[in-house]
């Protein structure tokens, strides 16, 4: 597989912008008639909805984004059914030839990091073992050997959000999972709750933890660049901090940034601007409830409102950034 960079760049080359519409089913936001179809007296019945839902606005939205982020807690919030409306989520986003980000902002350490890494990206390797041991006592251990493995995707997304606070040994095993499969992470840096100054702002050794991060998001993505310039290793960094995102992105010109915040969280498209290259590379803007939920819930024709919210999304962003170079192939 293509390196991760180069594929999302030729993603975002060949739709003409970088927007990601985000994928977070609510039950109260859906359209009347998917609720009433399913109902709500099980979680099964939300989690088919939830299917149902997302399934539909990537076929609007599929022939004019590059790149939807399906959020993990409302499907895991449905329980086993759940997660199986994610999975298909992801397959049809997939079959669309859309990049697919997995939120969930996942971390650990050692094994079950690794066991996260491979769930959300490349996929599980299970191996069985046959043993050769004689039968005689005394026989050679050594003599284990492995007979076959298979590779089971589970997720299969493009790219996972990772938390980064314990630290590189946590983040390892998500970059191997991503290197050997082509895959990439987007490491949290600074965020757009309006909490996140709360520890993101601490400083340490005269700079805010947040930048500490930064410079390790940059350190990670230099150890694997695509043609295109970029990594391997983004920045979740929120819109809704414009001077921090102008600052990070001169300290880490060669990560590629998801922003989250934009639109209904109080982001502008001013404030985004400066996450990008000249030629409209290396931000992806980030849009959920400005588009997946742009509609009265009992309109009917609500599909035709996601997507004039998306074309408007769009549009402001090509106007007001340099989006618009991708536009002139620049």
């Amino acid at each position: 597989m293509d390196h991760f960079a180069d594929r999302l760049a030729a993603a975002c080359r060949a739709k003409g912008n970088s927007v990601c519409v985000g994928l977070d089913p609510r039950w109260e936001s859906l359209p009347d008639d998917i609720r009433h179809r399913h109902g709500s007296e099980t979680l099964e019945a939300v989690a088919r909805a939830y299917d149902e839902f997302c399934s539909r606005v990537i076929d609007v939205v599929a022939p004019l984004v590059p790149v939807v982020k399906p959020q993990s807690a409302f499907f895991e919030a449905c329980g086993p059914s759940g997660m199986v409306a994610l999975q298909r989520v992801l397959g049809k986003a997939r079959q669309r030839g859309l990049i697919t980000i997995l939120d969930g902002k996942r971390n650990d350490i050692a094994s079950t990091a690794s066991a996260y890494a491979d769930a959300g990206l490349g996929g599980v390797r299970i191996e069985d073992r046959e043993s050769k041991i004689e039968e005689h006592r005394g026989g050679d251990p050594s003599s284990i050997h492995p007979r076959s493995s298979v590779l089971h995707a589970v997720w299969d997304a493009d790219a996972l959000t990772v938390n980064p606070y314990l630290g590189r040994d946590s983040v390892e095993p998500f970059l191997q999972s991503a290197r050997r499969s082509g895959r990439g992470v987007f490491v949290l840096v600074r965020t757009s709750n309006p909490g996140a100054g709360q520890f993101q702002d601490l400083i340490s050794d005269d700079r805010p933890v947040y930048v500490h991060v930064a410079e390790a998001v940059g350190q990670w993505t230099r150890e694997n660049l695509a043609k295109c310039g970029l990594g391997d290793v983004g920045a979740v960094v929120g819109a809704t901090y414009p001077a921090e995102l102008q600052s990070l992105r001169k300290l880490i010109p060669q990560a590629p940034f998801l922003i989250p915040g934009f639109g209904a969280q109080g982001g502008a498209a001013k404030d985004v601007a400066e996450a990008f290259r000249e030629d409209g590379l290396s931000a992806i803007i980030k849009s959920s409830r400005g588009i997946i939920s742009s509609f009265s819930t009992s309109d009917p024709k609500w599909e035709s409102a996601v997507e004039k919210a998306t074309r408007e999304t769009i549009a402001l962003l090509i106007q007001n950034t340099p989006m618009v170079g991708l536009l002139r192939g620049e």
